[in-house]
């Protein structure tokens, strides 16, 4: 009782305000997130993105697993004895409800509507009602009498374990209230209890990593040390017990497909099941935040350096194919193959995994402070994570290829592609962890260094925080990013003090120029870095940045044959894509030629497709058509047509279209 006591006391000192990752106080780690809140989107594209997500997307989602399409709270209500009825959905359905949670407390962060907070509370005092005595609670596994507790890997209760976990420390760090805390305590306690001594039986569940990432910020909670040493377990248990099968992993793929063959320590190739390997990834990140271990961050560098550089794609999306093997020959789905193999239309794409991408640069960023893991980030939030969601915020894609041509391939054969994006996905999986996403990017936008702030993300708003001296500042953003590249900072409130901002220079942004109070500060930029600028501040100062937004044509690495004589429109952190909405009728998006000496015109349209910028350009339809397998070819005829490209993340809300990001190329 006195350990409680002592306990309760230790909590009652924690501010209820820490980051989404709350780093504050982890020592190895060179930026430190800013506290839920402290940043709010004022104008501009991700306040947009946060308004739908406030009025139309976390709530709509709400009525879909709340009801008996989704069902998700209705699997706890049976479990709680308050209804009637059997387990509905998959195995991974609670930690799915999770997310939505936690993203109904971003949106309370923001916005401290009394009603969310009731709506939660009605929830999580049903949630307690169906947690067991010892703190186990799975309704997949607690409504199936034939199945017993951790009997097999394949429900995936530490998926469930590791979404309750994030969520109720997100609740607990934005409403100060211990209702859902202490259910993931009491939850934590008993995976503990199971997990940490040493077994082979117990020793590769741990494959669906998100209890990795909850736990350790349950350990940043609470101070309880069991959580970090529970963490680091579930990371050196992979590739310790071999890949044989055996009764826990009947009926899941075995070896890498869920990260397993090889331990993490000397890992050096993304492989197997993309979210897992990214949660997997994400966690150790976490893991070595705390812990400092040199081998762990070796490992990530490693490992991030061979997803980025030779399996992701220009949207930033990873996981290439839904089936496949890995280069040890093991059956992989939803996941990485081999390098610079990078199919267009049949690309994979999780809208998760992409999600997994920036969650895990976003822990990145904070444990080596480099603007490359901020550029990914971006990447990722404006063209593979948003190209999961419709415009209107209720219909979802859970592949995101990155071409589609009408009749080429057979939906009904497949069980998450589709030819247009649906309003419910019977895995769902993807949506809420998108929607979760989207309301928590203000808290990306900042970071805290050792002496001042690191500016991460683009995008009007204002921020008011401390500074790790316990200063406070504020500042207010204004720019019609990703639009235009200009980005104007006001010091509205700060020490007087000299101390850092952090300027991030994309790594598209060559030739950036930086102002200060008007006047040129003399100050060499460097793409694909931070610019440091050190100086006594004073309210009313302006920095001035002007980042040069060209249009440019990307094409890939040699080894991708897919892309080979192709070419990609990028403008700033923004892809673009060819849409058959905007061909002739007659028109495949096959015989789409670019004309590479043709240039491109922006045109911002306020009342298109959400407000976009589109690019105005010629391009050349071929003509002539192709029959069979191969054909014999005279030089092609073109004609010319005058069409726009569109963002990626915005095709697909015109009804049925092709689309292609990448397409061949002609000069002069």
């Amino acid at each position: 009782m006195k350990k409680y006591s002592l306990f309760l006391m230790l909590l009652s000192t924690i501010s209820f305000a820490q980051g989404i990752i709350d780093n504050s106080n982890s020592p190895n780690v060179k930026l430190k997130s800013i506290n839920m809140g402290d940043c709010h989107w004022t104008e501009g594209f991700w306040a947009d993105k946060f308004k739908l997500a406030e009025s139309v997307m976390v709530p709509y989602m709400g009525e879909v697993l709340k009801g008996d399409v989704g069902h998700g709270l209705n699997n706890f209500k049976i479990a709680a004895g308050l209804k009637e009825g059997k387990h509905q959905g998959f195995a991974w359905h609670d930690g799915d409800f999770y997310k939505w949670m936690e993203a109904m407390s971003y949106v309370y962060a923001q916005n401290k509507d009394p009603k969310i907070l009731a709506e939660l509370d009605e929830i999580i005092a049903i949630i307690a009602k169906a947690q067991m005595e010892d703190g186990y609670l799975q309704t997949q596994i607690q409504l199936n009498p034939k199945v017993d507790r951790f009997e097999n890997r394949k429900y995936h209760e530490m998926y469930n374990s590791g979404h309750l976990y994030t969520s109720a420390v997100i609740h607990y760090r934005v409403t100060g209230q211990r209702n859902f805390l202490d259910i993931a305590i009491k939850h934590a306690d008993n995976l503990y209890s199971v997990f940490m001594p040493e077994s082979r039986r117990y020793g590769r569940f741990g494959f669906n990593q998100t209890q990795i990432m909850g736990l350790v910020e349950l350990y940043r909670t609470t101070k309880d040390g069991r959580y970090l040493k529970l963490a680091e377990k579930f990371i050196n248990n992979r590739g310790k017990y071999g890949v044989d099968e055996n009764p826990a992993t009947i009926g899941y793929p075995i070896g890498d497909m869920v990260q397993e063959r090889t331990p993490f320590r000397e890992s050096t190739e993304a492989v197997g099941h993309a979210v897992l390997a990214l949660y997997y990834y994400a966690g150790a990140a976490d893991v070595a935040a705390e812990t400092g271990e040199q081998a762990l961050i070796d490992a990530l560098d490693r490992l991030w350096d061979n997803v980025t550089n030779k399996k992701m794609y220009l949207t930033g999306a990873v996981g290439q194919t839904h089936y496949g093997a890995s280069t040890n020959r093991d059956p992989i789905q939803e996941g990485f193959i081999d390098e610079y193999m990078m199919p267009n239309m049949t690309a994979y794409n999780e809208t998760c995994a992409n999600i997994c991408n920036s969650m895990f640069n976003y822990r990145m960023l904070g444990l080596k402070g480099e603007s490359k893991h901020a550029d990914v980030m971006e990447l990722v939030l404006f063209n593979s994570a948003l190209s999961g969601i419709s415009l209107t915020g209720k219909e979802y894609y859970y592949a995101n290829p990155l071409r589609k041509i009408n009749g080429a391939r057979d939906y009904s054969k497949m069980n998450t592609e589709y030819p247009e994006r649906q309003s419910y996905l019977e895995c769902f999986c993807c949506p809420p962890n998108l929607v979760r996403t989207i309301v928590q990017v203000s808290g990306w936008a900042y970071s805290l260094s050792e002496n001042g702030l690191s500016v991460n993300l683009y995008g009007g708003n204002k921020l008011k925080t401390k500074l790790l001296d316990g200063t406070e500042l504020e500042l207010k953003q204004e720019t019609e990013y990703p639009w235009k590249g200009l980005v104007k900072l006001t010091i509205e409130n700060c020490k007087e003090d000299p101390f850092d901002i952090l300027i991030r220079i994309p790594d598209w942004a060559n030739g950036a120029k930086i102002k200060i109070n008007g006047k040129d500060a003399g100050i060499n930029t460097v793409a694909g870095n931070y610019t440091k600028i050190t100086r006594k501040w004073k309210k009313g100062d302006v920095i001035l940045l002007d980042m040069p937004m060209e249009t440019t044509l990307v094409e890939g690495n040699d080894r991708i044959e897919e892309v080979r004589n192709q070419v990609a429109v990028k403008r700033g952190p923004v892809v673009y894509c060819m849409e058959s909405s905007d061909l002739p009728e007659e028109a495949s998006i096959v015989d789409v030629y670019i004309k590479g000496d043709t240039p491109f015109k922006t045109d911002f349209q306020p009342d298109f497709l959400g407000g976009i910028n589109t690019l105005k350009t010629e391009v050349l339809l071929r003509q002539d058509k192709k029959e069979g397998m191969y054909s014999a070819v005279q030089k092609p005829v073109f004609k010319t047509f005058k069409t726009q490209l569109i963002p990626y993340f915005a095709w697909s809300n015109r009804g049925s279209s092709e689309m292609s990001v990448f397409l061949p190329v002609v000069w002069k």
